[in-house]
């Protein structure tokens, strides 16, 4: 019998069309990335093989196979060779333009004794010219090897700084930005005098203090708003410093996988810089900016204007920054009991809490997010409670008001369930207890310490996520220390074994989570950022090892080695 081939041949090249026709053409990607270890911080599918890109969107996540229908003749195609990726991380409370700053003027952030501060300076004296200001950052007396042998109320004295610096005025901030360090010719072109006058008193300060010896003599430390009396003597940035600051503050997140920054209060001139650096396309790096509290003219025009959500993602304005308290470190931390060594001294309150309660009133009305800096147990309890009476006095507004308390770094056992309560988000940055934590209890005592300082898992099992970073410049930019103290609990040298209060570590998954997705929330940005999730933008950071399985002593050696942005390679490390 004869079989006709044609008929059906032809019924299978038919059905083939239809079914061909019926099954959507992939977009081509600009990007695919494939190779190794991708976590993508979203809990329907935590780790996947590879992502495609269009343009600055996620197209897909998932596996390579299904991956490759992305890939067209334009796609540019990145091996990791078995490096890690993650979404872009996103420093979670910073100082932008102090970033750049600290990379022009001296970093003191690694030294370790009053000795190397004076070496320092004398360094940068051969090439100042007389009268030329000297200025720095970083220091920290706790963190020294040893301490000078002549000391006043736990500081350094003036005396060795001013001999090597006759000529130029010198302002050397504490790392915390919560006190500085003035030589004699600073002090005298400020106008105050060295030796006390009977019946006058200079240095009093509402909201600071001049620290000074036996005989009243002012010792070169300036804490809190008391810093003002030398500050404004420092001549103001110009406008090509501030530029330069800007790039060098870009470059430096690019090369840290820094894609997203909440820049912790800002005033005019950095909301004017900004506007511009994005105009002119040099906006790479996401800013999300807090206005500072300190210019109540400014918080009034904005309350009238309302936020700024930028829609193409690069600056966004719509939060007001509140400094409350000042540091531990220099027993500015504002507590319920005074400081153990210290006694009677309880820090300083350096806003009147009534205009806390009024701004979050404003920030309930005008729709700004309101962050308080709070380090003191005090402050943060003294911040709920005004933030709780706004809530109560305008209900109908506080669905998703997301007010945040920047440091939350020691806090009443009582106060903790009052964050996820109230639904105040912890802003706090895990590389401060790495590097305060072996002096901190000589400030608040080992029962303080251990019942409320540092506590992230307390925090984030009662229901409230936890935004990270590092406050830089007060710490490195680097994430990767942040990282290590957060799943740790160990200063960066290791120590102790087993870390401070393990308890309170976070799960690396959680430290993750704390540099993307609940950065991204803080910020209301979790829709848009924080994960690899398509439809969201595609910013990322490529690491040289897997930083989530590395054994614990190896974390510190993980390198970035990309960073993406935006859809583009914006930093690749080349050694």
């Amino acid at each position: 019998m004869r079989i006709h081939k044609f008929p059906f041949l032809t019924a299978v090249v038919i059905l083939l069309t239809i079914a061909a026709c019926s099954t959507p053409k992939k977009e081509p990607a600009t990007l695919l990335i494939y190779g190794g270890p991708i976590y993508t911080v979203d809990t329907t599918q935590a780790v996947v093989e590879a992502v495609a890109t269009k343009d600055n969107i996620i197209l897909f996540a998932g596996s390579l196979e299904e991956a490759e229908a992305y890939k067209g003749e334009q796609t540019k195609v990145i091996d990791l060779q078995g490096r890690t990726m993650t979404p872009g991380l996103i420093e979670g409370h910073g100082h932008f333009m102090g970033l750049g700053y600290n990379e022009m003027n001296l970093d003191l952030i690694n030294t370790t004794s009053y000795q190397e501060i004076v070496d320092a300076v004398a360094e940068r004296v051969k090439t100042a010219e007389p009268g030329e200001w000297i200025t720095g950052r970083g220091w920290h007396q706790s963190k020294w090897d040893e301490m000078p042998e002549e000391t006043v109320k736990g500081f350094q004295t003036h005396d060795l700084l001013s001999s090597v610096s006759p000529d130029n005025p010198v302002y050397l901030r504490h790392a915390s930005g919560h006190a500085g360090f003035a030589n004699a010719k600073a002090m005298e072109i400020s106008g105050l005098k060295l030796l006390p006058q009977e019946g006058i008193d200079e240095f009093e300060v509402e909201g600071g203090e001049v620290i000074r010896d036996d005989l009243g003599r002012p010792t070169g430390v300036f804490n809190e708003r008391a810093q003002t009396l030398i500050t404004r003597q420092i001549p103001e940035s110009t406008p090509e410093t501030d530029r330069k600051a800007f790039e060098l503050a870009v470059a430096a997140c690019q090369r840290d996988g820094i894609t997203g920054f909440h820049d912790a209060g800002i005033g005019r001139e950095a909301i004017a810089l900004f506007e511009q650096m994005k105009a002119e396309g040099k906006m790479n790096v996401r800013l999300y900016t807090m206005l500072t509290g300190w210019d109540k003219e400014l918080l009034q025009e904005w309350y009238e204007r309302g936020p700024l959500v930028d829609p193409d993602h690069l600056l966004t304005i719509r939060s007001v920054k509140l400094n409350c308290d000042g540091a531990l470190g220099s027993r500015g931390a504002w507590l319920l009991e005074s400081y153990s060594d210290r006694p009677g001294h309880f820090g300083h309150e350096t806003l009147p809490m009534d205009f806390v309660k009024e701004t979050a009133l404003n920030g309930l009305q005008h729709g700004f997010q309101v962050c308080s800096h709070a380090i003191g147990d005090r402050a943060n309890r003294e911040i709920l409670d005004r933030y709780e009476a706004a809530f109560k006095e305008l209900p109908e507004l506080t669905n998703d008001h997301r007010y945040r308390i920047e440091h939350a770094q020691h806090l009443h056992p009582e106060d903790i369930p009052r964050f996820a309560e109230l639904g105040v988000i912890p802003a706090m940055q895990a590389v401060h207890l790495s590097s305060d934590r072996p002096w901190a209890i000589d400030r608040l005592g080992e029962k303080r310490i251990k019942e409320g300082a540092y506590m992230w898992q307390s925090l984030l099992e009662s229901g409230i996520p936890i935004v990270n970073g590092t406050d830089v410049p007060v710490e490195p930019l680097n994430p990767i220390p942040s990282f290590y103290a957060s799943v740790t609990r160990k200063t960066l040298k290791g120590n102790p074994d087993g870390g401070y209060e393990p308890k309170e570590r976070m799960t690396r998954d959680q430290a993750l989570k704390s540099y993307t997705l609940d950065a991204a929330y803080g910020a209301f940005e979790e829709e848009i950022k924080g994960s690899i999730t398509p439809g969201k933008l595609a910013d990322f950071t490529i690491y040289n090892q897997d930083l989530m399985t590395v054994p614990e002593e190896d974390i510190l050696r993980t390198e970035v080695v990309m960073t993406i942005f935006d859809g583009r390679i914006v930093y690749e490390k080349t050694d």
